[in-house]
């Protein structure tokens, strides 16, 4: 989840195993699975909870698909890899996936898993930070590689310059450098270092932090949320009859994959932790909850991209400058940036409680060190 397309890659390349014209991707042969590789935009965790389960429960197999999930990292932009040819469809955020397309990627978003962010900025309560025009003269950190653009954007809606009003740190991928008080304020995410801060010890309590020791930022009561996690396909094999029953397939078997981990956040965390996952179980339940949270309810069905969030992702790309006063995209998307053909497709398929309407989390409560 944190690196954009650097370069422009040229569209019509699809490189070998992932679909021809005689490929069960593409509509041949369907008396054997089709293979589908999908991937990640960062390392296995429960953000990702929904499309273990599809696997491990067997609800690709049930769509007559054998799906390989691709683990991300660091050096993986996922719409990079799709572009490429290399993965069939990839999970990532939308700004820095319409920079991609800006760039030459030919990608289309089928699935807006995610309905909210999960992006927060967060400070010592004592810190004075309480709004975004607060953090003007700090120290602010951020991750970089496309993860900032919802901190800059509240920064210019607060009329604050980025490049020069606050003193940009560059922020390795935990809270380490908030805890040592390095940085003033430091960019988190709800169901992953949120949660790191919750699972350290205050050394002048010696208990774990609580929540009312932090001040939280969240870009959804801000107004400067912009859409996250997407399903994300090829939009010239999207021409292609094959593909697309093949996107509904895939689609329908995600879709049941996190209506199950709504129903069964335990086991889904069980699932993620049994896939090698370097965080605990603990830390773990908590992320498949808050990922749940970020998905349900879901107005429109799970998967539905909602116009008026997506017109704001898309004015908000446009018009927020970074450090270096360059905007995200430079025009509106142009093409099939996203289409919701597939997703109601899948969701007509899947039938039942597809919005989460009812949907209440439990409480989940962190160990030390997210065990």
């Amino acid at each position: 989840m944190k690196k954009i397309l650097t370069g422009v890659f040229a569209a019509a390349l699809l490189l070998a195993g992932c679909g021809t014209a005689d490929d069960p991707a593409d509509g041949g042969d369907t008396t054997t699975p089709t293979k589908i590789k999908l991937q990640l935009q960062w390392f296995v965790q429960a953000q990702f909870a929904g499309y273990i389960a599809a696997v491990d429960k067997g609800f690709y197999k049930e769509e007559g698909l054998d799906v390989e999930i691709l683990e991300g990292g660091v050096d993986i932009v996922p719409q990079t890899v799709l572009a490429q040819g290399r993965a069939d469809y990839a999970v990532s955020w939308v700004p820095k996936a319409l920079a991609s397309r800006e760039q030459g990627a030919a990608i289309t978003n089928v699935a807006q898993i995610f309905q909210r962010s999960g992006t927060y900025q967060v400070a010592f309560a004592d810190s004075g930070i309480k709004t975004p025009a607060d953090l003007k003269g700090k120290k602010v950190g951020n991750w970089g590689f496309g993860n900032e653009f919802e901190l800059f954007a509240a920064l210019t809606k607060a009329g604050l310059d980025p490049g020069k009003d606050v003193t940009l740190v560059q922020q390795q991928f935990d809270m380490q450098a908030l805890l040592r008080g390095d940085i003033d304020a430091a960019q988190a995410m709800s169901y992953n270092e949120y949660a790191q801060l919750l699972e350290a010890e205050n050394p002048k309590t010696k208990k774990l932090y609580q929540p009312s020791d932090f001040t939280v930022l969240d870009w959804n009561e801000v107004g400067t949320a912009m859409l996250q996690d997407a399903v994300w396909a090829s939009t010239e094999r999207l021409n292609d009859t094959g593909y697309q029953e093949t996107t509904v397939k895939f689609l329908t078997g995600t879709i049941k994959g996190w209506i199950y981990c709504r129903d069964n956040p335990e086991e889904c965390r069980d699932l993620v932790v049994a896939k090698g996952s370097k965080l605990g179980a603990s830390h773990q339940l908590w992320q498949t909850v808050e990922t749940n949270k970020l998905i349900w309810p879901s107005p429109e069905g799970i998967g539905v991209v909602n116009g008026g969030d997506w017109k704001r992702t898309v004015d908000l790309a446009l018009g927020t400058k970074n450090a270096d006063g360059d905007t995200v995209i430079t025009k509106q998307p142009e093409g099939l940036p996203y289409t919701n053909d597939y997703i109601k497709k899948a969701l007509a398929k899947v039938g039942g409680d597809t919005k989460g309407e009812s949907y209440k989390p439990d409480p989940v409560t962190v160990e030390a060190g997210g065990k």
